[in-house]
């Protein structure tokens, strides 16, 4: 396939390349500010949030395939306004879309939550998610919209800089036992993205871990197999603290991993250490 990534250069965005490229893809990667290092990957500058480069990059790279995997949090214009443009750019060029969504278009009211439940945000990134999905489900119904949550990796996430620096004292701060999400390892989400691009999946998809844990247990796994010390995390509530945002959001991907030959594992089996 002739593969591409919006937001290459981010987290997810660099290991859908590097699996894509090695998977012998075609790959063009697209960045706001700095191209990436990896090897294979025609890297090209585009926004969204300049709406004008959004054609032009995709009448240059002709792709089979379009994966959104760009990512600003507080950025309405990123978030909604450049994904639509893109998914209707994609559709009017004929490329096959998959839109990486979040656990956050979700209140946590319900708890669980499956690929037939209708977004209820309680954030401005969660709403401007949740706008983005509607509007791509409407106007592009073929696309793919793949929901996940925490991403985790082999010590390179936000997540585990931020327990580094909580485990090492560099950073004071509290892990809540409250604040309940799936993490998933980026290489399996990487590779479900990529599995459903190739495949004839549309709609709503979940790539979520199989675990529910805490971010005060994900700290203290992410510590354990980093060798160090878990006892410097400190717990707390985030009911407690005023932090806004969902507390328990459970997202079910059972229906999508029965779809899938890519397994999506749970937090306690990825951050297993090596005995």
């Amino acid at each position: 396939m002739n593969i591409l990534i919006v937001g290459g250069s981010g987290f997810l965005g660099r290991e859908l390349a590097q699996q894509a490229v090695a998977t012998g893809h075609a790959v063009t990667a697209t960045f706001a500010t700095r191209a990436g290092d990896i090897a294979g990957i025609h890297w090209l500058p585009m926004d969204l949030r300049r709406s004008e480069e959004i054609t032009p990059a995709l009448r240059e790279t002709q792709p089979d395939v379009v994966i959104n995997a760009a990512y600003r949090k507080a950025d309405w214009t990123t978030t909604a306004d450049g994904a639509i443009c893109l998914a209707t750019a994609a559709a009017q060029h004929g490329s096959r879309l998959v839109h990486v969504s979040s656990d956050a278009i979700f209140s946590g009211a319900d708890v669980h939550y499956d690929e037939s439940a209708a977004p209820d945000p309680l954030t401005p990134y969660g709403a401007a998610k949740a706008a983005a999905e509607t509007t791509i489900r409407l106007f592009v119904p073929d696309a793919v919209i793949a929901r996940t949550s925490l991403i985790i990796g082999d010590g390179d996430s936000v997540h585990e800089a931020f327990v580094h620096e909580l485990a090492t004292g560099r950073r004071k701060g509290v892990l809540f036992t409250d604040d309940i999400r799936c993490p998933v390892h980026v290489a399996d989400l990487a590779r479900a993205i990529l599995e459903l691009a190739a495949g004839d999946h549309a709609g709503v998809c979940h790539l979520a871990g199989s675990d529910a844990v805490s971010r005060h247990e994900l700290g203290v796994l992410i510590a354990e197999r980093d060798a160090l010390d878990a006892s410097l995390l400190t717990a707390g509530c985030r009911a407690d603290s005023g932090s806004p945002g969902a507390l328990d959001v459970r997202l079910d991907s059972s229906r999508t991993q029965r779809t899938l030959r890519t397994t999506l594992r749970g937090a306690r089996d990825f951050l297993r250490r090596e005995r």
